[in-house]
């Protein structure tokens, strides 16, 4: 076996061994995901030159210590000494700004590790490829992008309430297989009643999204017809901010806060630091939506049977691709993300 097939099989190693670890910080970061808003999720492994974990963590909540703090803070005091062989995986770039807590990228430095891999670049402005070259300048050598698709998905919602200054946009509907969301007696019909189109299964998938997202929206027609609660009652998890998209909050019951228009709905929620919407319907609010290029993602539950008549459920925007595909009791979900915006 020559050199160079050597030094080929021995960076096909390192890759592997690379991915291996930097999928545990994924791991740890989704430990994250109810507290760490509105910072991103992130994880770090520490590895000794032997190869074995000697410090792990993940960011908890907003506002205490990050993941490589954390991951430090967990080395045993026998472990410290191998630091300056070891290997510190983390699934966003280092910090290395002063914020609620001290740059993460000094305390690498500080700890003197031999080599720092990162899943990612931060996107957000005040570090974006700061933290790695200040790594890098103390003599330390930094390997990014491992798995990089993964990491910057896991914070998608993060990542475009940093660069458009505005929530993370889901559209939902559910449809009939003739793509009906709601039903008519007759055609032309003015009154048109609620279609049951999820299962007891994907209801539970419902709320679970809702557990997962920080505020979800209707319009004003979906709140007279439905009169949905809109809240958490199937999964474990806070319920969403709810709210109403209308120019007349007369009767709409209290738990709704009432917008008159998109763009203050939307000032709205990322002044208060929402990172995620889902927008539930109707037909003209979804569509509202859709027209203005204001979605990230569209998850549509397709039943199994058809109506003769009824709403039309909105048509799916051109730039839509098909990210996942599953059938739960006859019933199918597709998800999908806007190509413009593919991580």
């Amino acid at each position: 076996m020559d050199k160079q097939t050597d030094a080929s099989l021995l960076d096909d190693r390192r890759r592997a061994l690379d991915e291996m670890y930097m999928r545990r910080c994924l791991q740890l970061a989704r430990g994250g995901q109810w507290h760490a808003k509105p910072n991103p999720m992130v994880g770090a492994v520490i590895v000794s030159a032997d190869g074995r974990v000697i410090g792990e963590g993940y960011h908890v909540r907003c506002g205490e210590a990050h993941a490589e703090v954390n991951a430090f803070g967990s080395v045993r005091a026998a472990d410290e000494r191998l630091l300056v062989e070891a290997t510190i995986y983390v699934s966003l770039e280092p910090c290395s700004h002063w914020g609620k807590t001290p740059p993460c990228a000094d305390l690498i430095v500080k700890k003197g590790v031999r080599r720092v891999v990162c899943g990612c670049v931060d996107p957000y402005a005040e570090v974006r490829g700061r933290g790695i070259e200040r790594i890098r300048q103390a003599g330390i050598p930094v390997t990014v992008g491992v798995l990089e698709r993964e990491c910057l998905a896991l914070n998608r919602k993060f990542i475009v309430v940093s660069n458009e200054k505005r929530p993370y946009i889901i559209l939902k509907w559910a449809q009939t297989a003739n793509h009906k969301i709601a039903y008519a007696r007759s055609a032309g019909a003015a009154r048109v009643e609620p279609l049951a189109l999820s299962s007891s299964f994907t209801k539970m998938l419902v709320h679970k999204l809702r557990a997962e997202n920080d505020a979800i929206l209707v319009g004003r027609e979906t709140v007279n017809a439905d009169h949905p609660r809109l809240n958490v009652r199937l999964w474990s998890g806070p319920s969403p901010e709810r709210l109403v998209l209308t120019h007349n909050a007369e009767g709409v019951p209290s738990w709704f806060k009432c917008f008159d228009n998109i763009g203050a709905m939307l000032d709205y929620l990322y002044a208060n630091h929402r990172q995620s919407l889902i927008v539930e319907g109707g037909t003209v609010t979804l569509n509202s939506f859709i027209e203005r290029g204001l979605w990230d993602e569209i998850r549509v539950e397709t039943a199994s049977f058809t109506v003769p008549n009824g709403v039309d459920a909105p048509e799916l925007p051109a730039n839509a691709t098909l990210l996942d595909k599953k059938i739960y009791d006859k019933n199918t979900i597709c998800q999908y993300v806007n190509q413009s915006r593919i991580l």
